[in-house]
């Protein structure tokens, strides 16, 4: 499937494309740390999405202990600077999890989100490959306001709080797979190859948010769709002062 293929379904479902003066703040020299850093940042907090969305719908308390170990190196590294950012005896995930018997979508919810943990994680180390190859420190960074401003907007109660959630889910997985595919052919040989390797798993990924809450809702979700999609474009459109991966608009200081 070709890149243009790939995009069509993301573009459908964005209501605006990345803002032409984000992506020149974004190709700034100045600004490759802060991208990469981000960036990591970003594929760590997806794997822990999707740990979360394990832990509290899908699977027993063993499977949920299994989960929490599996990222812990990771988080350990990021958040409390243990170790030396060697992840190799740390790939797979150490048992079968055991589906919760009381939620119906359980087998399918843990077999696309282990796979996207797996993704995600492989895609961090990626990340920090090319950081330490290019001298980049793995410096604390505030998150931008993206997600958190979008969750802000989930119910409250069952089983809609799942279905917003996994909505939120497509639409950050979405953005990040357009931004890629729009930062590709700016950037210097290794991350356009690399950003552009990352577009086939980021599209399959909103795909089965998407697939997933529509399964959960007991309802039709077009319109939570609708009320998401504004949300987010809001928050691409308008001005940001601090420069991140999901951020909007940069501000003219």
């Amino acid at each position: 499937m070709s890149t243009e293929q790939l995009l069509q379904p993301i573009n459908a479902f964005l209501q605006c494309e990345t803002p032409k003066r984000w992506i020149e703040e974004a190709i700034k020299p100045e600004n490759q740390p802060t991208l990469l850093i981000d960036h990591a940042n970003c594929e760590l907090k997806a794997a822990q999405t999707a740990m979360l969305l394990l832990r509290r719908y899908a699977v027993d308390k063993s499977s949920g202990d299994a989960l929490l170990a599996w990222l812990k190196p990771y988080e350990d590294f990021v958040y409390r600077k243990v170790g030396v950012g060697d992840f190799s005896n740390y790939i797979n995930l150490s048992k079968k999890l055991i589906s919760k018997s009381d939620f119906a979508h359980g087998d399918e919810l843990i077999s696309k989100m282990v796979l996207l943990i797996k993704e995600e994680l492989h895609h961090f180390q990626q990340v920090w490959e090319i950081m330490q190859s290019r001298g980049v420190t793995y410096d604390n960074l505030t998150a931008s306001r993206y997600a958190r401003s979008m969750m802000k907007h989930v119910r409250t109660h069952e089983p809609a709080k799942l279905s917003d959630t996994l909505i939120c889910g497509a639409y950050i997985e979405a953005r990040s797979c357009e931004r890629f595919a729009k930062l590709a052919p700016h950037l210097d040989d290794e991350l356009e190859k690399f950003y552009t390797s990352l577009l086939r798993s980021e599209a399959r990924h909103f795909q089965d948010y998407l697939g997933l809450a529509e399964k959960v809702s007991q309802q039709d979700i077009t319109e939570r769709v609708t009320l998401f999609a504004e949300k987010e474009t809001a928050l691409i459109l308008t001005e940001d002062t601090e420069f991140r991966f999901h951020s909007g608009v940069p501000a003219l200081l």
